[in-house]
């Protein structure tokens, strides 16, 4: 299973899925716009560079008090190791807020062994081949007349939409998440916060 999500990974990287469908809407020295602005970043910044943190996605979940059971849920779907790759990857994580919105016994049943597979394809779900900034995401969606189509590295669809000084994300059933915090820019990739669990 580990194998085969990591060349699913592999194989989106190659073909720069997300970078080809955001980059040609990037103007090289504008200002991002409100909406962006409006987000509380966790990026260092050089001058108006973004830094990279020498923390990967994995550790710097590890780090957050906030995001205990999503680490809980990566372990239990062995998906450690694949995170900790080159990568880039932009995850989009739900905190322990998120989870215990889920209908009661969700969580543990999905932590259990033989849901191992259904549990690392919710996780997948969450993940992105390449670096999606903040920035990015806003620019694409202000392209697209407003709602914007990408696809997880588990080859299903996310939409992502402006709703007042933010951006929603609309799962495959119609469930939505808040983008809360943005740009925690890992060695590895890049993690925005999200407030609920998204399911494919």
């Amino acid at each position: 299973m580990n194998k085969l999500l990591l060349n699913n990974m592999k194989t989106m990287l190659n073909k720069k899925h997300i970078l080809k469908c955001v980059v040609f809407t990037l103007v090289i020295g504008a200002p991002l716009t409100s909406l962006a602005e409006n987000y509380k970043s966790e990026t260092k910044m050089q001058g108006n560079v973004a830094m990279k943190s020498n923390t990967d996605v994995i550790d710097a979940a590890v780090g957050s008090k906030d995001h205990t059971t999503l680490v809980t849920a990566i372990k239990a779907a062995d998906l450690v190791a694949t995170l900790k790759g080159n990568g880039p990857f932009t995850v989009f994580a739900p905190t322990n807020d998120a989870f215990g919105k889920l209908p009661a016994g969700t969580v543990e049943d999905l932590l259990k062994p033989a849901n191992k597979a259904t549990l690392a394809g919710i996780l997948t779900y969450h993940v992105v081949a390449g670096r999606v900034m903040a920035g990015d995401l806003v620019a694409a969606i202000k392209s697209s007349n407003g709602e914007y189509k990408f696809k997880t590295v588990n080859g299903q669809t996310l939409t992502a939409t402006a709703k007042g000084s933010g951006v929603v994300l609309t799962d495959a059933k119609g469930n939505s998440a808040n983008v809360t915090a943005v740009d925690m820019n890992e060695s590895n990739g890049v993690i925005h916060v999200i407030d609920a669990v998204l399911l494919p």
